[in-house]
């Protein structure tokens, strides 16, 4: 698994698909990053194999949006190991946020 892979996942749900950073983005929307490292395998001084974690964030204004499911079979789907974090409403866009935290190695 790459991190290209969980984009083109990601592309499967909606075409609105932002690395880092959605800045002027309109409409329903993701984002994702990868953003540190969760576990490492070192041998003979050097690293292995090496598990990278990043959130991926949908945003919507449509209540019971059918894109998170599809965001989540989407996942499945590539086999990536993910939780959902949180799901939040930010007064100030009117948008619901749902926050996946996901993990590849």
């Amino acid at each position: 698994m790459v991190l290209t892979d969980i984009r083109a996942a990601l592309l499967t749900v909606t075409s609105k698909v932002h690395h880092f950073d959605a800045t002027g983005a309109t409409g329903n929307y993701i984002v994702w990053a990868e953003d540190g490292q969760s576990e490492s395998v070192w041998a003979d001084g050097k690293m292995q194999e090496q598990a990278l974690t990043g959130t991926i964030d949908y945003f919507t204004k449509i209540e019971y949006d059918p894109n998170f499911k599809n965001i989540q079979e989407a996942l499945n789907g590539i086999g990536i190991s993910y939780s959902l974090n949180s799901i939040q409403f930010e007064p100030t866009t009117k948008y619901i946020h749902y926050e996946w935290v996901f993990e590849i190695g």
